[in-house]
């Protein structure tokens, strides 16, 4: 449940309530006072700056000293009062919470605008700020002014002071709890917002004039309404249940405003406040006998959770409840009430504070960051697809190595194949010569019993080397002619046993072609 907490700053006291919706109803959590000798609405350090800056170099003395010790005062007293609400406040998680600063005199002033009203709001608010300029010599902005239709021609409007007291109080509240604000949803008129809870919560007949009087400590409170609407507003009395003598003073200021206001008659009165006294009551029948008095009941809110001293005094806390009600009338569409918030609130309540050149180039950043967001997508698509065409290469080099190791060994094998056929061949051919060769001396011998070979050798793969042995030297002469590829190198005579035998060197081109 997300708290609401009005505030309102009525003289010296401040009065706070803390209320809730849920399914549909209202409930009052807290209602408490606190007391002060003043809030002030600027801190120390700038009261000081002001203090030193009104006073004349040369006139500097202890008595000026003193001035400033008295500012300390209320520095120190204004954090005392904050200390107080906070611990007041500690059971509620305020960062979550709506704040609704109440204003009432001094800070608000009201001004009667009598036009037919056009659709668009701004326009509206700059002709009333011409005509309080021009009426009243009071220079407006639009974020200091709100206004109410009263009629189709007759509005209600609604000005505050630049520094609202209130509002401050919120501020220096969340300072002082480590915060830098809370937030601030609106700022309520306190006697608008009790005008439109009397006239949601009560009936009255179309025809009926009614006064509401609110009757504070130090201030009280006159509202006339004429059926359900708002008639007019009275000023604000500087009579309260503190400086109250007696009551007739109240009927005289009645009658003077029924005469301002245009009312003929009172049908009913609606007390509220801290007097709501037997004798109060009479007062009224005895001035207003055909008057209608009753007290203002809150029946709307659930008030079991307060403790039953709090809710005997309900009704002083009237004006920070009512503007609650017109909070949350307003979220239920039912009503159109008083919304001011000064600019200077706005700024501070932003996550991000920006000044004009800074929302000027927004879409000048949010350009520049879609520009470098949709080119790094593109360059991270693109980098993607070149990573699986890489992959996909390296792949491919993978399969292409495994084949050359495949096809390594077979390269091998065919280039020793051909080495080998050329050897088989070179073999073949040698094969041939040497058969012919051996064949040829097999013949010779076979028909030479005197004729050995003992031994036969290759040379340099072409010449082959014979030796042996032969009983006759003409025999020797005989195959050397026999055979036109041999040369007879030497014959040496050699006893062999009893015989008579010579050993012989002959050198065989294989080459050449026996015949």
């Amino acid at each position: 449940m997300k708290p609401i907490v009005c505030i309102y700053l009525e003289g010296l006291e401040l009065k706070l309530t803390v209320l809730g919706r849920e399914k549909n109803q209202i409930f009052i959590h807290r209602t408490f006072s606190v007391h002060s000798t003043g809030f002030k609405s600027v801190d120390s350090t700038e009261s000081a700056s002001n203090f030193i800056n009104s006073v004349p170099l040369d006139e500097i003395s202890f008595d000026s000293l003193e001035g400033m010790s008295e500012i300390k005062d209320e520095s120190e007293n204004n954090s005392s009062e904050v200390a107080k609400l906070s611990a007041k406040l500690a059971d509620f998680d305020l960062s979550k919470a709506q704040f609704i600063p109440v204003v009432t005199d001094p800070n608000l002033s009201y001004h009667i605008y009598e036009a037919v009203l056009e659709k668009e709001k701004k326009k509206n608010i700059d002709k009333i700020i011409a005509e309080i300029q021009n009426s009243k010599g009071i220079l407006l902005t639009r974020d200091q002014i709100d206004y109410i239709s009263l009629d189709e021609k007759t509005h209600l409007c609604v000005f505050t002071d630049l520094n609202v007291t209130t509002a401050n109080i919120v501020n220096s509240l969340a300072s002082y709890n480590g915060k830098r604000f809370y937030k601030i949803h609106s700022i309520k008129s306190a006697e608008i917002a009790l005008a439109h809870f009397v006239s949601k919560t009560t009936k009255f007949f179309p025809e009926d004039y009614s006064l509401i009087i609110y009757i504070g400590k130090e201030f009280s409170k006159l509202i006339f309404l004429e059926g359900q609407n708002l008639k007019h507003i009275g000023a604000t009395l500087d009579i309260g249940t503190q400086n109250l003598n007696t009551y007739d003073v109240y009927f005289s200021k009645i009658l003077l405003e029924m005469e301002n206001g245009g009312i003929p008659r009172l049908d009913n009165v609606i007390i509220c406040g801290d007097d709501r006294s037997e004798n109060l009551v009479l007062s009224f029948y005895g001035t207003f006998p055909e008057a209608n008095v009753s007290e203002l009941k809150f029946e709307s809110f659930n008030i079991l959770g307060l403790a039953e001293e709090e809710q005997k005094g309900i009704s002083s806390f009237t004006i920070p409840i009512s503007a609650a009600y017109e909070y949350f009338a307003e979220q239920d569409k039912e009503l159109v009430g008083i919304n001011i918030l000064p600019k200077y609130i706005i700024e501070n309540q932003k996550f991000l504070q920006f000044g004009w050149h800074s929302f000027a180039i927004l879409p000048l950043l949010f350009l520049v960051t879609y520009y470098f967001t949709f080119s790094m997508l593109t360059n991270t698509q693109e980098i993607r697809e070149l990573d699986n065409r890489i992959f996909n290469l390296e792949q491919l080099s993978i399969q292409n190595q495994n084949i050359l190791d495949q096809m390594s060994p077979l390269s091998e094998r065919i280039a020793n194949f051909a080495n080998t056929q050329s050897i088989l061949d070179s073999a073949m051919s040698g094969t041939e010569v040497w058969g012919k060769t051996l064949e040829n001396v097999s013949n010779f011998v076979e028909g030479r019993r005197n004729f050995w070979v003992s031994h036969m050798e290759s040379k340099d793969g072409k010449i082959v080397l014979v030796k042996g042995y032969s009983l006759s030297r003409d025999v020797l002469t005989e195959f050397a002619d026999y055979s036109n590829s041999s040369i007879l190198q030497n014959i040496l005579y050699e006893p062999l046993r009893e015989n008579n035998a010579f050993s012989y060197t002959l050198n065989f081109n294989i080459e050449k072609k026996i015949e």
